[in-house]
């Protein structure tokens, strides 16, 4: 009788394991199914041809070459400006539909003044840029550069020749560790910039300053919300890096950038500024600031190390908005890198191009899909004084609500979640245990009953 019970005991065991394997692959099975798509993601070089080359300017430079152009920008009244040195370039032009200005010096020759600026002995607290519309390179000095060095950097300006201009300025340059949501490490306080994606996995890309890779970032001042860890990056020589999300997926609005106060602008591409563009910049100390690109291919020397390549600007930016993102009509233009100044005097804010850092790192930066409703949603409106507006009354792009940075999932919850599929493979782990404890207890109990009639047996 009671190895009746023990026979039925186990076949109902192994036939609810049996039901349990079938009811998790099932649960598995639909989890996957209503997965939410991938983010759609974008290379740079899939941005149009207008925004990946900066305008008809860039074009037309490239076109008569550095010998006989000396950059382009957009004009007080909307229209392009390219800078020629002969009449032949500057018909060319007219005939482009941009207006020309005749300058003196080449932009081969403002590259040289730069080289040899860039050969001199380095000076932490100092910056310079290539001035199109002054036909200049504009050396600027923070206040903690020497009398001596500032000297010795004027003898180095003098012997290229007068048109190397020589500033002063209030504050000192730095790379603002401390945008647009915060993100916490042991490295300090930066900014999520924007999100990018490998096609697997996805990540934060923002200032390379922020922290050495192996950094672990939080979205808590505890330390109980993992948000991700550095992967790679580059700093000095450009400023960027990447953070991998701790599940590999930055959720729900991953191609929104947070603006405060609940709202967000929907980034739909990316590409390069051009001289004169209005642009915008979010970040969690200042809020959503506006003002124009001043310079590109710019060069800071901050105290850690000479970054190149920058976008120089007259937003003004303060401690906690490194690393935020730079934008304009939801292009995704660069992440912040450094400056000076404050947003109650103004400054200048440098930040790292967003096509050259997806380029270096081989990602994708992602975008908001299409929604039938942008055109009804109002701009969102900078935070203070408005910067310099560029022609066209540019806007930062349409509104969106933010979710902010997803809170990395314990274990435990990642599996409770009914979305996932760690309950169906919870079920389907618990079902194969059960069964295998069923048929390992009838091999045991076969074995020990065998054992009991051989030596009935043999006495």
């Amino acid at each position: 009788m009671r190895h009746a019970r023990r026979r039925v005991v186990r076949r109902v065991t192994r036939l609810a394991a049996v039901g349990g394997i079938l009811l998790g692959c099932t649960m598995v099975t639909r989890a996957v199914a209503s997965e939410p798509p991938a983010a759609d993601a974008v290379p740079f070089a899939a941005a149009t041809e207008e925004a990946t080359s900066a305008g008809p300017g860039a074009r037309l430079v490239s076109r008569l070459g550095t010998d006989r152009t000396a950059g382009s920008w957009i004009g007080a009244d909307g229209r392009t400006v390219v800078a020629v040195t002969d009449e032949e370039a500057a018909r060319e032009v007219r005939r482009a539909g941009a207006e020309p200005k005749m300058v003196r010096h080449s932009m081969s020759e403002l590259k040289s003044a730069t080289r040899t600026l860039r050969s001199a002995p380095r000076v932490p607290g100092t910056a310079w840029a290539m001035d199109y519309r002054s036909n200049q390179v504009v050396v600027r000095g923070d206040t903690t550069v020497s009398a001596d060095d500032w000297s010795e950097l004027t003898e180095v300006a003098d012997g290229i020749g007068g048109f190397v201009r020589m500033e002063r300025t209030e504050g000192t340059f730095t790379t603002r560790l401390n945008g647009a949501t915060p993100i916490l490490s042991t490295a300090g306080r930066c900014s999520a910039g924007f999100n990018v994606t490998d096609g697997t996995r996805e990540f934060i890309l923002t200032a390379g300053h922020c922290g050495p890779e192996g950094s672990v970032w939080f979205s808590d001042g505890r330390g109980r919300q993992e948000v991700g860890t550095t992967v790679g990056g580059s700093f000095p020589g450009d400023d960027y890096s990447l953070i991998e999300y701790a599940d590999g997926r930055a959720g729900e609005g991953a191609g929104v950038v947070a603006v405060g106060d609940g709202k967000g602008v929907r980034i739909t591409g990316v590409g390069d500024p051009t001289v004169g563009q209005r642009v915008f910049r979010s970040g969690s100390t200042s809020g959503l600031r506006d003002g124009e690109v001043t310079a590109l291919n710019a060069t800071v020397n901050y105290p850690e190390g000479t970054v190149s390549g920058l976008i120089e600007t007259n937003v003004c930016a303060e401690p906690g908005d490194s690393g935020g993102p730079m934008f304009s009509e939801g292009i995704a233009l660069g992440v912040t890198s450094g400056g000076s100044g404050d947003c109650r005097a103004g400054g200048t804010t440098y930040f790292q191009p967003v096509t050259k850092a997806l380029s270096a790192l081989n990602v994708r930066l992602i975008v908001s899909p299409p929604d039938g409703n942008e055109s009804a949603a109002p701009s969102p409106a900078p935070s203070g004084p408005a910067g310099a507006a560029a022609p066209g009354g540019a806007s930062p792009g349409s509104s969106a609500p933010t979710t902010g940075i997803p809170d990395a999932s314990t274990l435990l919850s990642r599996l409770a979640d009914p979305r996932n599929v760690g309950p169906g493979l919870l079920v389907v782990g618990g079902s194969m245990v059960a069964l295998v404890a069923t048929r390992w207890i009838r091999a045991e109990q076969d074995r020990k009953a065998y054992q009991r009639h051989y030596s009935a047996m043999w006495g």
